[in-house]
C-alpha cells in the first residue's frame, strides 16, 4: 500500500514492510452491521494511507476499532497508521495484537519484522523472517529472506547475509530491494564496479522515483571514493530530479554543496 521511510532507505516499502492490509477480516463477536461498518472504515483508512494522508487514516482506523475492535485487519491498519506518524511503540503494540487474533496473517508478520528492523532490533527480526521463510503458504518468501539479509548483515553475519540475499534472488531475480541489497554490501565491501553495475540494474527496472533517488544519491558516493566528481555530480543532480521531496534529495544538495 505505502512504503515504509526508515534509516535504510525507501526500499524498506516493498521488500521489508507490507503490500497492503490483506484480506485478513477475522471478526470476534461484532455483529455483522457493525463488521460491515469497520470494513468500510478500514476501506477509506487505507486509501487516505496511501496518499500519505496518517492522521485522517488514523482516525478511520480507530472508528473502525469501536466497532469490531478483534478484527485483525483494523488492527494491522492501526499499526501501519500510528507507523505513519512515527509512533513506533503503539504500532508494534498493534501488529502484534493483529498477530495474536490471526497468527497466519503474513502481511502483517511482515510488517513486524519491518518495524523490528526499524528499531534496529535485527535479533528479534530474524526468527519472524524465519517464521515466514519457513512457512509453505507464504507467497513471498523472497520479501522476508532480504529481511533476514539485512538483519543478519547489520549483525556482522556477512555470509550468512549473502546467503540469504541468494535465495532471495534465486526466487525472483528481479526483485530488485534484494538487488539493493546486495549492491550496499558489495559497496561496503570495496567492490566498487560491481556495486555501480547493480544499482544501474536497479535503475534500469524503473521502481520508482524515491528508490531511484537513494540509488542516485548510493552511486554518486562511489564515484566519489573513486575520484569521478563530475559522475557524481550528474547523480546527484538526477537524485534531486527524480524525487525533489525525499530524504535522497535533501542529502544529494547537501553532498553538492560540499563538493562545488
Amino acid at each position: 500500500m505505502r512504503r515504509i521511510g526508515t534509516t535504510m532507505g525507501v526500499w524498506l516499502a516493498t521488500a521489508i514492510a507490507t503490500s497492503g492490509l490483506g484480506c485478513a477480516t477475522i471478526t470476534g463477536g461484532a455483529s455483522k452491521e457493525d463488521a460491515r461498518k469497520a470494513t468500510s472504515h478500514v476501506q477509506v483508512g487505507g486509501d487516505h494511507l496511501a496518499n500519505g494522508r496518517s492522521a485522517l487514516a488514523l482516525r478511520e482506523f480507530l472508528a473502525a476499532e469501536k466497532l469490531d475492535p478483534k478484527n485483525a485487519q483494523v488492527q494491522y491498519g492501526l499499526a501501519d497508521a500510528y507507523l505513519a506518524r512515527g509512533k513506533r511503540v503503539e504500532s508494534e503494540q498493534h501488529v502484534r495484537r493483529a498477530l495474536e487474533l490471526f497468527p497466519d496473517y503474513h502481511d502483517a508478520r511482515l510488517f513486524l519484522t519491518a518495524l523490528l528492523l526499524i528499531e534496529k532490533r535485527y535479533a528479534d527480526a530474524i526468527p519472524e523472517c524465519n517464521r515466514l521463510i519457513d512457512d509453505p503458504t507464504f507467497e513471498a518468501p523472497w520479501r522476508a529472506l532480504t529481511n533476514r539479509a539485512w538483519a543478519e548483515y547489520k549483525l556482522g553475519r556477512g555470509k550468512e547475509a549473502r546467503d540469504s540475499l541468494a535465495q532471495a534472488r534465486e526466487f525472483r531475480n528481479n526483485y530488485w530491494p534484494a538487488t539493493l541489497a546486495l549492491a550496499i554490501f558489495e559497496g561496503d565491501a570495496g567492490h566498487r564496479p560491481e556495486a555501480i553495475r547493480l544499482y544501474k540494474d536497479i535503475i534500469a527496472q524503473a521502481p520508482g522515483p524515491s528508490v531511484e533517488a537513494e540509488v542516485n544519491f548510493r552511486i554518486a558516493e562511489i564515484y566519489v571514493a573513486l575520484g569521478k566528481r563530475k559522475e557524481a555530480m550528474g547523480h546527484l543532480t538526477t537524485s534531486v530530479a527524480r524525487a525533489p521531496e525525499s530524504q535522497w534529495a535533501k542529502k544529494s544538495q547537501e553532498y553538492m554543496k560540499k563538493l562545488h
